[in-house]
């Protein structure tokens, strides 16, 4: 298959594309810059302008464009950015779609978990209402936006947890601190993360992208945790003590709307397409994930 991916160059995008290039797809990368290679394509998503010939013949259209959401803190400039940089690209990306005779099969558009809000102990399934807050407000719209697709188009909206990796990601500044042995929960401990390892998140994507499924995806590892365990078990995969507790008013003090959006809220949420659909986890379990990123 021939498949577009916008925002290729984070976390999750860059190991996708190696994930989908090794199973034998062509994968085109839409940069904001000159392109580097064939395999590039320039496009400028804010000022909304793509050739149409760059997802002309393509098979799947996967957006992971937006501005990181948790690299630097929440000024109301910021926030707007977060919402413009996702709108902006996604708008770009249906516009485009709509001026082919023949669009892409299949658009995969990114959103996260933070769709559900702050929800506690309930168990959160796709058909889950959407929380408060900003980062859900953001998933809303966001995921609204990607279904101004054309008909025809299969829409995917893959709700993806905290990615867990072995260096970057949500991992990146608490694991050099559980491996100096200075770590520990964030909070009261007792919220649930919904966590996935990243490469359970390309495969996720990878079978998506062959599925018939449209609409959200609560993209996680089936074992719910919260963070008192998450955290647990990291450090003991890493043979490290995990005490020092960061409390919940000096991560709100450090980190300001960013502590109450990203790391304090609990989400316990279900995989129900994935599990239902067949998917098979490489990581299914926080045991499996701890010792592969203590390995």
């Amino acid at each position: 298959m021939r498949i577009v991916i916008a925002g290729a160059s984070g976390l999750i995008g860059t190991h996708l594309s190696e994930v989908l290039r090794h199973a034998g797809h062509e994968v085109v990368i839409l940069v904001r810059r000159a392109p580097a290679s064939a395999a590039e394509v320039a496009w400028d998503p804010a000022a909304r302008r793509l050739d149409p010939a760059a997802l002309a013949g393509s098979d799947a259209v996967i957006n992971l464009a937006g501005a990181g959401i948790g690299d630097r803190p929440w000024t109301r400039r910021r926030i707007a950015e977060l919402f413009r940089s996702r709108l902006d690209a996604t708008g770009t990306l249906t516009q485009t779609m709509r001026q082919l005779d023949i669009p892409p099969h299949t658009f995969i558009s990114q959103s996260a978990s933070g769709y559900y809000g702050d929800s506690g102990s309930t168990l959160l399934r796709e058909g889950s209402t959407a929380g408060t807050g900003i980062l859900s407000r953001l998933c809303v719209e966001w995921e609204a936006a990607a279904h101004a697709a054309p008909p025809g188009v299969r829409v995917v909206t893959p709700r993806t947890g905290v990615v867990f990796s072995r260096s970057g990601g949500a991992l990146g500044r608490l694991l050099p601190l559980l491996r100096f042995g200075v770590g520990g929960p964030l909070g009261h401990g007792r919220q649930y993360w919904p966590w996935v390892t990243l490469p359970d998140v390309s495969s996720a994507f990878l079978f998506l992208i062959r599925s018939q499924h449209q609409g959200p995806v609560n993209v996680c590892a089936p074992e719910s945790a919260d963070v008192n365990s998450l955290i647990g078990a990291l450090a003991a995969a890493l043979h490290r003590p995990a005490v020092l507790r960061v409390p919940s008013p000096a991560l709100r003090l450090v980190m300001g709307k960013l502590a109450d959006e990203l790391l304090l809220p609990s989400q316990r949420m279900e995989p129900s397409v994935l599990a239902d659909g067949g998917f098979n986890w490489q990581h299914a379990s926080v045991a499996r994930a701890a010792a592969w990123i203590g390995s």
